[in-house]
């Protein structure tokens, strides 16, 4: 490649600063304004949760951007880690299909951010999230599985890039500087998986960090600091630093059909507080709940499972079957099919010090093994499939096709309306207070000024 080739970053953005309002389609508005609600409801969520508590205590500096939930003001990066962090922290936010990346939780806290310190509009920062939202989406979509084979969190990684490009369009910059702004954001974007050997809290991190480092990088690139254009498919470039080679490249979903194809409206809002990949597996021992009258009489549940997920929700076995923290029970799929069949509920609530130490539970966990299914969909498709023997030898099966609350299955505005209600009052906030911050959100695109976020700050 020369320096007089047109770049990816450059051919993104390009259409980027040339998307007015009015070329968004009305299923992408309604996507990005059902994510601004169901991500301001998990800030509110999290707003007493330790992680939360500790990202606060390691703040700096003041400013007048706004922590949802919590007193004073804060510089724009800090706010947006404290926020990203928060909508993150229980695992209940938005995903996407096709690859697991999670959207709201770096967008609409980066957003927030910039429009604060800004003083940005409603329709600026709708442009700034529907541009860096697809962004992160197609940057998924280019190599499914690499990043997380290779040890990256592609959350943290895709989410940067898309930050970065949602602040610089939100702040109205030219072509050259957004894609200066992408090329900064790959030397911040950072986040590894390791989390996944004891449960601890640095995927929690990963959004928060991406939101604030998309600030940072627009904002360099607006006072002209220089990135390089060929960030994505350079021969050091992302894909090199952050996918494993193995897994072909298809840098198509980064050259063609913006703003022809948008697949962000396709954002799944998860019904339970877990990993996206356990959520089918959950509606699985849904079903069967009812028909196991007494769940001592279980001996064995196997579930069919995509070998891309393996390494994450099923392995090691000895974590999965007794995770040390109530974080790493999320991502343990025995522990999630034993709290549903016992509870009925995969909610806020199951995922406690208390739960994850239950005899019974753990007991119940400990039966619950894999095989893996060579037809499974995965990526492209999140599936689930259990069969349970009980101790007299017959037999149960159950089968979720798709993800709940994707498109296959979406969640309605009541539904998503109702999780919203009961995140807020997770987080102690008054059904009043909570009907407050839903009229905020539902005419927020339209504001001209959006200095009432700050009515949110305790």
């Amino acid at each position: 490649m020369t320096l007089a080739q047109v770049c990816i970053a450059e051919i993104f953005a390009r259409w980027a600063a040339g998307l007015n309002e009015g070329d968004i389609p009305p299923q992408v508005r309604l996507a990005l304004r059902r994510t601004l609600l169901d991500s301001l409801g998990l800030m509110v969520a999290a707003r007493d949760r330790d992680y939360v508590h500790a990202a606060i205590a390691a703040a700096d500096g003041n400013g007048p951007c706004t922590a949802v939930g919590h007193a004073g003001g804060f510089d724009a990066m800090t706010a947006a880690l404290i926020n990203g962090t928060a909508v993150h922290g229980e695992d209940y936010d938005d995903t996407f299909e096709g690859t697991p990346v999670h959207v709201g939780a770096v967008m609409v806290p980066a957003l927030l951010a910039a429009a604060q310190q800004r003083g940005l509009s409603g329709g600026e920062v709708l442009r700034g999230l529907a541009v860096g939202s697809e962004l992160i989406c197609r940057l998924a979509l280019v190599a499914p599985t690499a990043m997380h084979r290779q040890g990256f969190h592609p959350t943290a990684i895709c989410g940067a890039f898309g930050a970065a490009a949602g602040v610089a369009t939100a702040l109205g910059l030219p072509p050259d500087r957004i894609a200066s702004a992408l090329g900064v954001a790959g030397s911040m974007a950072s986040g590894i998986i390791e989390y996944l050997a004891e449960g601890t809290w640095t995927k929690r991190l990963h959004p928060g960090w991406a939101a604030g480092a998309g600030w940072r990088a627009a904002r360099m690139a607006e006072a002209g600091f220089l990135g390089p254009r060929s960030v994505f498919e350079g021969e050091h470039g992302a894909f090199h630093a952050f996918a494993v080679a193995q897994i072909e490249r298809d840098f198509s979903h980064l050259t063609e059909g913006w703003g022809s194809r948008w697949e962000v409206a396709n954002l799944a809002f998860k019904p339970y507080a877990c990993g996206t990949m356990a959520q089918p597996f959950i509606d699985c021992a849904l079903q069967l709940r009812e028909g196991i009258a007494d769940l001592g009489s279980v001996k064995s549940i196997v579930a069919k499972v995509g070998e891309g997920t393996v390494h994450r929700l099923w392995e090691p076995m000895a974590e999965k079957t007794a995770p040390s923290t109530p974080y790493g029970a999320k991502f343990s799929v025995p522990y999630c099919v034993a709290v549903a069949l016992q509870d009925g509920d995969a909610g806020l609530g199951q995922f406690t010090e208390a739960r994850i130490a239950d005899p019974a539970t753990l007991m119940l966990a400990a039966k619950v093994g894999y095989e893996i299914d060579p037809e499974n969909e995965y990526p492209r498709n999140y599936t689930g499939d259990l069969l349970v023997t009980l101790k007299d030898g017959s037999q149960l099966a159950a089968g979720q096709p798709c993800l709940r609350g994707g498109r296959g299955a979406p969640l309605s505005e009541g539904e998503l309306q109702a999780k919203f209600q009961a995140n807020a009052g997770f987080g102690g906030w008054s059904d009043a207070r909570a009907g407050q911050m839903t009229a905020f959100a539902e005419t927020f695109f339209d504001q001209s000024d959006l200095s009432g976020l700050s009515a949110f700050a305790d």
